[in-house]
């Protein structure tokens, strides 16, 4: 049973809510893939705080009309999940990590700052570490010269207790 007038709306203004917060959208087609499954899909686009979707074509191109999302509208045909998210990244990589793991979901497009990226370049943008990824690694290499110095200094207090012992 098809929506009413009225429930479209709604969903094109959900949907357009979600799209003016986001910074990446991505596309894939999810042909034959069991129900179970796409559960299991929608747990970890939860977990990553990624708003995942299947959703009408028409409705889509109707909610990303005017944002810088526009572009991605020639790639919306088929049966098509939607993957939004705020982080530059976790969309992507939601979709690309099931990807390799269930052949039937096939990544088609995706857009990140106003850029239209294929298949290719979704796989590329879901290959970036996280922001969190980075934060833990900037953190790490900016405490490795405090904690050498911490080190030297310890050394150095425990050869003077020995030479004066």
């Amino acid at each position: 049973m098809g929506l009413n007038l009225n429930d479209k709306k709604a969903v094109v203004a959900e949907v357009s809510a979600q799209v003016a917060n986001a910074q990446t959208i991505v596309v894939a087609e999810y042909r034959g893939i069991e129900v179970t499954d796409l559960t299991v899909l929608r747990k970890k686009a939860r977990e990553s705080g990624v708003y995942l979707r299947v959703l009408k074509n028409t409705l889509v191109r109707r909610a990303v009309a005017g944002t810088e999302f526009a572009g991605l509208a020639d790639q919306m045909v088929g049966p098509l999940i939607y993957s939004v998210s705020a982080d530059p990244v976790a969309a992507a990589k939601v979709l690309a990590d099931f990807a390799k793991t269930n052949d039937k979901l096939v990544l088609k497009a995706g857009s990140y700052a106003g850029k239209v990226l294929d298949k290719a370049g979704v796989q590329a943008l879901a290959s970036v570490p996280s922001r969190e990824e980075l934060l833990s690694k900037l953190l790490y290499v900016m405490q490795a010269p405090v904690a050498g110095f911490v080190r030297g200094l310890a050394a150095l207090a425990t050869q003077r207790e020995e030479a004066a012992a």
